[in-house]
């Protein structure tokens, strides 16, 4: 019950963090390169806004951004798995909100729509060998209905974001995405208060070092390339 409603209160974070399902913005325009189709399997990566606030490291986004970030440019505080079924576009992700789950496009829009309405930044990546790319999917729905994996840690059952793509991307035996000690400071080399308050309240130490994975430093895995698709075209409610 203890940690039933400490995750209710994680997941009102998360919610005031964004905005909710009431999108006002305009949708972004397509480059001058030709647009791409959206493709099972493809990742989803979401990219915080330039005027972006790290320095409130009060939430996870904003701490997320403090300790991973690249200040040359964009910052991914979250990863999610395409699944395309005919006109339909579901997305398979680990979240406060859902633990992780499998649900519609419109859903995943809604989680991640900012407090003016707005949407962040949506970049998809497809693997250079995208052939197994429908065994990946398949593998990360196995892991639906894990909780979301609060204490970072690598030889758990629960997941976070980027954990469950690496759990689902699996040649044979060997992940196609690495791990590397994950860092949890910011630049000045202290942690971010809302690391010290979670860890605290889960009674866990900070995992610094620990292997892991984070979604900037996935997306620079050279297996991925970035595609020209505008994720907001596949909506049921554009």
């Amino acid at each position: 019950m203890k940690r039933h409603k400490f995750l209710l209160t994680l997941t009102f974070i998360a919610i005031v963090a964004f905005g909710g399902c009431n999108r006002n913005a305009e949708k972004p325009e397509a480059s001058e390169s030709k647009k791409e189709t959206l493709q099972t399997g493809d990742l989803v990566f979401v990219g915080v806004p330039l005027d972006f606030d790290a320095t409130d490291t009060t939430d996870m986004s904003s701490a997320i951004v403090s300790a991973t970030g690249d200040s040359t440019g964009i910052n991914y505080i979250h990863v999610a798995i395409a699944e395309v079924q005919g006109d339909s576009v579901w997305i398979i992700d680990a979240t406060l909100a859902h633990g992780v789950d499998r649900h519609p496009l419109d859903t995943f829009l809604c989680d991640f729509t900012l407090n003016d309405g707005s949407l962040p930044q949506f970049d998809v990546m497809r693997l250079s060998d995208n052939s197994n790319a429908s065994k990946y999917v398949e593998n990360a729905k196995q892991f639906v209905g894990r909780d979301y994996d609060l204490y970072f840690l690598p030889d758990n059952d629960e997941q976070y974001c980027s954990e469950l793509v690496r759990n689902s991307y699996i040649d044979g035996e060997e992940h196609i995405f690495s791990e590397a000690p994950m860092n949890f400071k910011s630049d000045d080399g202290t942690f971010p208060p809302y690391w010290v308050w979670l860890f605290e309240q889960i009674g866990q130490p900070i995992p610094q070092g620990l292997p892991g994975t984070n979604p900037n430093a996935m997306s620079k895995e050279k297996c991925l390339e970035k595609v020209n698709v505008i994720l907001t075209d596949y909506s049921k409610k554009k």
